[in-house]
């Protein structure tokens, strides 16, 4: 079908240039005193016959073409293509009035060329300012719109951010999932692309660990998108100039006025400098374990010796540490112990304790 259509286009064109170029070369030859040749019908066959052979070496590369542009159109998000447009025209516009300003100036050559120059450099300049400026101009949308419903009352309990933007560490993690599902994160969940395309690349990897790390992320998004009721948008745009993904997250958290969604401490630290809202699910899970206090008693298993001497390891069903002072001997068994001291760190709580027993016979 696109090849017939490509044919008739040069059939068209043929038949246009035909009628106003060929009497000029019939003259140039000298065979305009002709009267069958000298006829605009005559001349618009010639000119069909002329391009339709042409069509015979040139459909064929001007198809592919066609078909090439229309898959890289097709890949470019639609946001660009909105915003580059509406610059596109914004910088045409500008370059008439500069070109009918300057018609007013009689320099022939100026009339000619400036139009030309005029309308190439606007409308690049206009197309490119378009697409690299559209999440400011999204940003101030949506900044309108919150202006103008400033004055309704939000409802108690609304959440302050609405959109929570997940980074790659807190997807491969797969806790988020399990969050999203108790409820306790509300608003939109917003998946960037430029994620997506970070966590294809780690599933494609060589390595095998990073490359089931990959694939665990995927399968944590399709089931937060499928089988979770929560609104999940997937971002399609991208910060070109910006390299890092953890700083395009932190680019588009404040276009959004988003919140960074992360279990990564450097990116909460760099979220925190920046001024931008973070989730760190490490924090929450640090936040809901039990609180335990010196002098508490408690039933555990010590599985290992510590780092120095008689200790014993043991671990709470959440993973917390307990370090078992005089516990070495204990190793492989079920004692009481008593909470001594509780050590928090950045890595999470650390509770040393010692044997009951122990405590008996003192």
């Amino acid at each position: 079908m696109l090849k017939r259509i490509v044919q008739a286009c040069f059939l068209i064109i043929g038949v246009t240039l035909g009628i106003f170029l060929i009497p000029d070369l019939l003259k140039l030859i000298s065979l305009n005193d002709i009267p069958l040749l000298n006829n605009p019908y005559v001349s618009a066959i010639l000119g069909a016959i002329i391009f339709y052979l042409l069509t015979f070496w040139a459909v064929d590369h001007v198809v592919n073409f066609v078909r090439w542009a229309e898959e890289s159109l097709v890949k470019v998000p639609i946001t660009d293509i909105i915003f580059g447009s509406v610059g596109l025209v914004f910088g045409l516009v500008i370059a008439f009035l500069i070109g009918y300003a300057l018609n007013a100036i009689e320099v022939p050559i100026l009339n000619m060329v400036a139009p030309i120059v005029l309308t190439l450099l606007f409308g690049y300049l206009g197309f490119q300012v378009g697409v690299k400026k559209r999440d400011e101009l999204l940003t101030l949308f949506s900044s309108k719109k919150k202006k103008s419903s400033e004055e309704e009352p939000e409802p108690e309990g609304a959440p302050k951010n609405s959109l929570k933007i997940l980074d790659t560490s807190v997807i491969i993690d797969g806790r988020i999932a399990d969050i999203c599902q108790t409820g306790f994160l509300e608003g939109t969940i917003v998946i960037p692309q430029f994620v997506l395309e970070e966590l294809q690349h780690i599933a494609d990897s060589s390595d095998v660990l990073k490359r089931n790390r990959g694939r665990r992320g995927l399968d944590i998004l399709n089931r937060i998108q499928k089988e979770l009721s929560i609104n999940v948008e997937i971002y399609e745009g991208d910060f070109e100039e910006i390299q890092e993904v953890d700083s395009k997250l932190v680019k588009l958290a404040k276009l959004t006025n988003g919140v960074v969604v992360t279990n990564d401490f450097n990116l909460n630290k760099v979220c925190e400098l920046q001024k931008v809202a973070v989730l760190n699910i490490n924090d929450l899970a640090n936040a809901v374990k039990p609180v335990v206090l010196p002098g508490e008693e408690m039933k555990v298993q010590v599985i290992k010796d510590g780092k120095e001497q008689n200790q014993g390891i043991a671990y709470l069903d959440d993973g917390t540490m307990i370090v078992v002072e005089e516990g070495r001997n204990y190793i492989g068994k079920h004692i009481d112990v008593l909470v001594t001291s509780v050590l928090q760190t950045s890595a999470g709580r650390m509770i040393f304790a010692k044997p009951k027993l122990l405590e008996k016979a003192l």
